[in-house]
This record gives C-alpha cells, structure tokens and sequence, in this order.
C-alpha cells in the first residue's frame, strides 16, 4: 500500500494537533493494545476471532509467505501463527475477516499500480480450534470486478448472509462491490458495484448483527445502515477515528459496542471507541458518528475545529493528488 512516510512532517503534525483535540473517547469495556511481535510491520487487517475471546486476526501487507497471526489482546503478543497452502504465493495482502460460517476469509486484494493486474485473489480457511503453530490449508477463489481492474484495501463478510464485500481504494472516492451469492474455487468470481463510497478506504467492517457497514480512511470514516444484498447502504454519519501513524484497520468487538482501529508499524497500536447507542447491545443504535448536517455529534467535529481539520486534511490530501500527477507525468 501507498505510505504517507511522504508527507511533510508540518503538515502531518498540524492534522494530528487540530484532529487530536476533537478526538473520541476510548471504550469502557474494551481495552486497546500494542501489537509486540517484531514480525508484524505492516499490520494491514484485522478482525476479532468468533472462536476465541480477546483474540485478533492480523496480517502483513506483504509478507515473505502466507501468514497469520493470532494476537492476544491481553498482553499484545503473538499466540498462533498460521501457515496458509494451498494458495500460492501471496502478492498484496490488505484485509481480513471471519465469516458467518466462521472460516477466516483474507483478501489478497491490493494493487498498488492502480490497478493492473487481471485478477485478485481472496483465501477461505477455517479458522483453528486450537491456537498454536500450524499450517492449515486454504481455498482460493480468483477475483475480478465487472468494471476493470482496481486497488483495493477493505474485505467484508456479511455476518449473516456470508456475502462477500470489497471497497476499493482511490483518493477522490471509490465503490463498493458486492460477490456472488456462491462463491466458486473453478471459476472467477465476478465482482459487481453496488454502490459509491465518497471515501479513500483502507478497511471496513459489519458490525455483528449485520445491520452496519463501517469504513474507514486514514483521517476518517463512515459508518453506513445496510439495506440488504444489492442495495445501496444509507449512509448515517461520521466515524470517530482516532489519529494514527498510518490508520489501515478496523473491526467490531464480538459484542458490536466498540470499533478497534489499527495501524501499520513496528509496535503498532490497536484502539478501541465506543460505537454510540450500542451500550452493550449489539442489536441496537447505530453503528456511526453524527449525521453529516447541523451540529456535529459524538462521531463527527464541531464548530471552528472542524473547518481547520477538514481545511488541513484538504492540503494533504492535495499533497498526494500532486505527487499523483507528478508520477503520471
């Protein structure tokens, strides 16, 4: 995935200064967490085991090999690390997450030429039983989109449905794409739009009960009402989304009441805010901020701060869309 190692250092410090003081409150009931394993880098997904409690799906964005890693949340380290065959040799892996029928589903979705390759690859396996060191095999579905090849960095699983979902990546907005009812490991999979995003996505996920779509960038996010299989979600309001180095995870507690927001990075940090209305109640409340008109609520900025945000953002994400340029020319 693209780095933001390129922004200027003013900049950057500016947004985090201007954003940190209108930042969300960490949840009451979920802690966050530094991942401690020094083989975890580029932490680019993540999703929260079903199987196990306190226990984090994750992964590097491109790896030496197809792996995963099972961390405790409790203490930030590494309990299992899983071997994937089956599947080749991985090329961007960017996303991760554990369906309705509990199997692990990973997206080696990325593309950072903007979209050359024919194809993408997503992997199911089932998620183990048991967390040690093992090697698990994996099926492989080829992945295309009905509109040409894209970037793409977010992988959702319906939680009830077992749909598959993908948001792919571009700085001015992209899309959201839905799979195919079944799946199939013989044929490529032909994945169609759905919907626009308004939003430079680097992960996304349902909350448990299915009724919420959050995605995220790496200033911000949205958090979406879903409205069932090839329909247009409704998009309800901002996201709180904490400042980080470089913002590229998100998922839901088991319980739906907290979003955990990763990063990339050696010791990277996991955090958790409390998704508003929720109060322990995955079947209730919104899964999102404040609407996007009037004052701002819990998940958005208000007043005076929140133009000088929005106004700092707005240089940097200039400053990318001029290094765009520059490249193409």
């Amino acid at each position: 995935m693209r780095s933001l190692r390129a922004v200027p250092s003013v900049l950057l410090a500016g947004a985090v200064l201007l954003l940190t003081a209108a930042g969300p409150a960490a949840a009451d009931d979920h802690e966050g967490f530094t991942i401690k394993d020094p083989r975890i880098v580029e932490s680019s997904g993540l999703a929260a085991s079903r199987a196990h409690p306190g226990i984090y799906w994750t992964h590097n964005d491109q790896d030496k090999g197809a792996f995963l890693y099972a961390v405790d949340s409790r203490t930030g380290k590494t309990v299992a690390t899983v071997t994937m065959t089956g599947v080749g040799a991985p090329r961007d892996v960017e996303a991760i997450s554990v369906g309705a029928d509990g199997n692990l589903y990973v997206g080696d979705i990325g593309d950072n030429l903007g979209g050359t390759w024919s194809n993408v690859w997503i992997y199911k396996l089932p998620e183990p039983k048991t967390l040690k060191d093992q090697t698990v095999r994996a099926t492989q579905y080829v992945v295309k989109y009905a509109d040409g090849a894209r970037d793409a960095e977010a992988l959702m699983v319906h939680p009830k449905t077992g749909r598959i979902y993908i948001a792919d990546k571009k700085e001015e907005g992209g899309s959201l794409y839905e799979g195919p009812a079944e799946m199939s490991a013989s044929r490529t999979n032909v994945f169609k739009r759905v919907a626009a995003t308004d939003l430079w996505v680097t992960d996304g996920a349902f909350s448990p009960d299915g009724r919420q779509l959050a995605l995220r960038g790496y200033f911000g996010g949205v958090s979406y009402a879903w409205k069932g299989e090839g329909e247009k979600p409704a998009r309800e309001g901002r996201l709180s989304v904490p400042i980080q180095r470089q913002g590229e995870s998100i998922t839901y507690t088991p319980d739906g009441t907290t979003l955990m927001y990763g990063t990339e990075g050696a010791q990277s940090e996991v955090t958790p805010v409390e998704v508003p209305g929720k109060g322990g109640d995955s079947g209730s409340g919104t899964g999102g901020g404040s609407s996007d008109g009037g004052d701002a609520g819990p998940g958005g900025f208000g007043g005076d701060l929140r133009t000088g945000a929005v106004a700092v953002v707005a240089v940097l994400l200039a400053f990318f869309g001029l290094k765009r340029l520059l490249r193409k020319r």
